[in-house]
Parts: C-alpha cells; sequence; structure tokens
C-alpha cells in the first residue's frame, strides 16, 4: 500500500485534515487540492492511483472535473464526496464513470474499505490487460482470453500447429472455445486470408448436411434448381472447421474420409471430382474413442482426424482466468452499447471465482453481458449476477459437499492474489468467511443484532464491532454498515 497515492479534491480544510490522517494512517500517501482546476492538474500525474473527488468546489464542479479526468485518465478511479447526498448527484456521477460516491459527514472505516475496494478493481484490470498484452505478443489470438498454465500450453500448441497443414482435432466441453481457437490456428497460418468456413455437423439436419458440405448439381434431388458449391469449395485454398464431427452420421464419415485421404471432394449427382485444397480442423465434444467401439464412429476416420490433438480445458479447471474473461466480455459489450466498460465489485468477482461454470467461456460471456445490462451504476455487484452465480448453484459446494466447498474457491483466490497477502492469507479468507456469513444471518433475522447474536452464539458487541470492521450491509440499509460516527449521529 506504501506506493498508492491518493488525491483529496475539497475545499475543507477539515476534510483534508480528517482524510490525510486516516489514509496516512491506512498506510497510503495523500497529495491535496483545494478547487477543480488544481486538483484536474494534480490528477494528471500519473503517480495518482486514486481521486476523492467534493461535487461542490470553487473554480469548476465536481461532476465537470470528473468528466475532465474520464477523458484524460479513464483508468484511474475516482469516489465523489458530496453532503449533498440526493439520488440525482449519485445518478449523475455514476453515470460520467465515478467508482462509487459517499456522502458527508462520512465514517472514516467506510472511505478506506472504499478506496481499498477501488485500488482492488484498479489492480485487477491492470493486470487482465497484461496478461491480454503478454500473450499477444506472441500470435494474433482472435479474442481468445487466458494466462492460466493450461492456457498458455494451448497457445504453444496452436504455435506449433499453426505453421503445418496438418489436420487438428479439439476436443472439449461445449463451449470452451473451440471455434476460436479453430481461427487462432487458421489466423497463423499460411492459409490466412483465405476463407475460414465453420460447418455445425449437428445443427444441420443428415439430409441437408450432404449438401451443405460438398455441394450438388442441377437435378440431384427434388428441388435442386441449380448447381451449387459445397462448403468445401468455397473454402479452397483456407480452412473448414468442422464442428461437432463427433454427430456426423455414419454415411457421410465414409465421404469425409476420402476428403482426407485423396484431398478430393465430389458433388452430389456430379460423376466427376474436384481437387480439394483445404486443411480440416475438427472439434468435438464427445467420447471418440468410446463411439468407435460401440461402432457408431468410424476407426479409420478417429485416426485421421487425430492427428494433432489439442485438449481444451473447462473453465472451472483454469479459473483463474475467470477475472481476465470477465473483463474481456464487459469491454465487448461497452463496445456494442458504445458506452463505458462497467466494473466487477470484488464480492461479485468472489462469486465467479467460487462458480463451477458448467456452461464454460460461453455462460460467462452470457453473464457478464447480463450483468452490465442490470447494473444501473458502473459497479457491478453479485445481485446483478444470474440466479446460479449469485447464489452459488454449481459452485463447490453443491458439487462437493460441506468439506469440499471451500478448496475450489481458496484455490482460485490464491491464484488471483498470488503473492500479495504473503503473512496475512489467514485473516483474508477469515474475513472473506465471516462477512458473508454475517450478512446472512442478519438478512434471516431482519437485521435483529440481538437475534443474530444469538444464532452465531456470540456477544451482541462483537458482533456489533465485527459489523463495523468488516464493512458489513445491514438490512434495507444500502451502503450502510456498522456504528455511525458521533458526527452521523
Amino acid at each position: 500500500m506504501t506506493s498508492r497515492r491518493i488525491l483529496v479534491v475539497d475545499d475543507e480544510e477539515s476534510v483534508h485534515w480528517a482524510l490525510s490522517k486516516a489514509l496516512e494512517r491506512a498506510g497510503y500517501r495523500v497529495d491535496l487540492a483545494a478547487d477543480g482546476p488544481s486538483g484536474l492538474a494534480a490528477a494528471e500525474d500519473t503517480g495518482v492511483d486514486l481521486v476523492l473527488l467534493d461535487v461542490r468546489l470553487p473554480g469548476r464542479d465536481g461532476l465537470a472535473v470528473l468528466r475532465e479526468i474520464r477523458k484524460r485518465r479513464p483508468e484511474l478511479p475516482v469516489i465523489m464526496m458530496t453532503a449533498y447526498g440526493t439520488l440525482q448527484v449519485a445518478v449523475e456521477a455514476m453515470k460520467h464513470g465515478a467508482y462509487d460516491y459517499i456522502g458527508k459527514p462520512f465514517d472514516v472505516d467506510e472511505v478506506l474499505l472504499l478506496v481499498g475496494k477501488a485500488l482492488e478493481a484498479q489492480a485487477l484490470a491492470r493486470e487482465v490487460t497484461r496478461l491480454r498484452e503478454t500473450v499477444e505478443e506472441r500470435f494474433d489470438l482472435g479474442g481468445i482470453v487466458g494466462g492460466s498454465p493450461a492456457m498458455q500450453q494451448i497457445f504453444k500448441a496452436v504455435g506449433k500447429v499453426a505453421g503445418t497443414d496438418l489436420t487438428v482435432l479439439l476436443r472439449g466441453e461445449s463451449g470452451t472455445g473451440k471455434e476460436l481457437i479453430a481461427r487462432a490456428v487458421h489466423e497463423n497460418s499460411r492459409r490466412k486470408g483465405r476463407p475460414f468456413v465453420p460447418v455445425n455437423c449437428a445443427a444441420i439436419p443428415r439430409e441437408l448436411l450432404e449438401s451443405e458440405l460438398f455441394g450438388h448439381e442441377k437435378g440431384a434431388f427434388t428441388g435442386a434448381v441449380a448447381a451449387r458449391r459445397g462448403r468445401f469449395e468455397q473454402a479452397e485454398g483456407g480452412t473448414v472447421f468442422l464442428d461437432e464431427v463427433g454427430d456426423m452420421d455414419l454415411s457421410l464419415q465414409t465421404r469425409l474420409l476420402r476428403v482426407l485421404q485423396e484431398r478430393r471432394i465430389e458433388r452430389l449427382g456430379s460423376e466427376g471430382s474436384l481437387a480439394a485444397d483445404v486443411r480440416i480442423v475438427a472439434a468435438t465434444n464427445q467420447d471418440l474413442e468410446g463411439a468407435v467401439a460401440r461402432r457408431a464412429f468410424r476407426e479409420d476416420l478417429f485416426y485421421r482426424l487425430n492427428v494433432v490433438t489439442i485438449h481444451l480445458p473447462p473453465l472451472r479447471d483454469r479459473r483463474e482466468d475467470v477475472p481476465a474473461l470477465a473483463s474481456h466480455f464487459l469491454a465487448a459489450f461497452a463496445r456494442e452499447q458504445q458506452a463505458e466498460s462497467k466494473l466487477l465489485s470484488p464480492e461479485a468477482l468472489e462469486r465467479m471465482l467460487t462458480y463451477r461454470w458448467p456452461g464454460n467461456v460461453r455462460e460467462i460471456e452470457n453473464a457478464v453481458k447480463r450483468a452490465a445490462a442490470l447494473a444501473p451504476t458502473r459497479l457491478i455487484l453479485p445481485d446483478h449476477l444470474p440466479d446460479a452465480v449469485r447464489l452459488g448453484a454449481g459452485s463447490e459446494d453443491a458439487a462437493a459437499g460441506p468439506e469440499g466447498f471451500p478448496v475450489g474457491w481458496m484455490r482460485a483466490e490464491m491464484a488471483r492474489l498470488k503473492d500479495s497477502l504473503d503473512g496475512r492469507l489467514h485473516d483474508h479468507f477469515v474475513a472473506c468467511v465471516e462477512r458473508p456469513l454475517l450478512e446472512l444471518i442478519l438478512r434471516r433475522t431482519g437485521g435483529n443484532q440481538v437475534k443474530a447474536a444469538k444464532i452465531l452464539g456470540i456477544n451482541r458487541n462483537t458482533l456489533r464491532k465485527r459489523i463495523k470492521e468488516l464493512g458489513v450491509s445491514l438490512p434495507g440499509k444500502p451502503g450502510e454498515s456498522g456504528d455511525k460516527t458521533e458526527a452521523q449521529r
């Protein structure tokens, strides 16, 4: 924390004094400004990590300063301070990109808690950017996100196989990003610039798939009023991606085998064949070895496809990639909506890290976009996440029972934190567990602290102390936690 600089922009000496003392005691360095123009000038210093900005300022309105900061340093978190805590001020502040806002008179503990959360979100965004840039230096990823060891191995495999014309078989659960990997293979090959033609073998009826793949001549069947080029002809010189190849009918498997063996195709109704200069990348979420044993998949075709195999891990096995994926999809959604990208609160990210993501990357994309659409401010809270993620359905507790539920979460949390909490790891995990426990019991008792203390088996004064220290939200009082200061009373 000692390297973090906080800029306080306020025209009141008492606010300067109170915040300087509290922030310096917490290990931060503090810069001070007393009006809008000087505050804006100070915020341009790239050494400043966060701004505490008053709404009413001499020289220039705080909201105007906020808008200018967002233009010049969009990555800099800004927390607004106001004694005029109307809904309109809050809406305006968040609409223009404030991380959050806090009303005056404020509790310094609440300010410190909010500052910590904002800096944590900023550090997470920087790490996501760093991971992305590091990976993209190697080759064109085409939207693939992942800094985990498992994904690094996949990137290496793509880099090795892309320069060849070998057939590639991608294996993994639905939603793991097999088409993205196929595109990366194509885009890093000599065939880049030529067509990349995807075909979902499971989505096209069997009677249509043959014509779709190989094309047909005029009059080849009822309704064939004109000749038509198939996907293999359309991909000439490029790559055909056969998704869900395990669902292909046995008769079509025979025709595909001929393409792989002879590099020639034959249109339906044609008496001749055509050369096929295409590379084949296939994908499946099925157990092809089992299908071969059941005679549902041709053994010779399996070996023709299985030249180079890349296994894509499910998201639950690389949960350290969740923050990067979430940030990537939030940025993509912001571009689609032509709006500013939203941020995940630490609590929302914690829920996402413990969830098992049975739908893999596709599910996290949908969850993140939904949350971004529902969040009224720039900050995404747990309540904006889908119920399954928010409530933990499919998480380690559901999968492994009471004894097993913390393991996956702790593993993902340690991967996210790396060594940043060395010497304080025990306190961190205790606090992570204690806060949601207290919030759960307080919701159950409707905020009655006497009943909550009795259920928990602790003294009421101890409960009140922990509520304040952990910043526990009280039911029905959003943003209010713990006891109020004398000034607030």
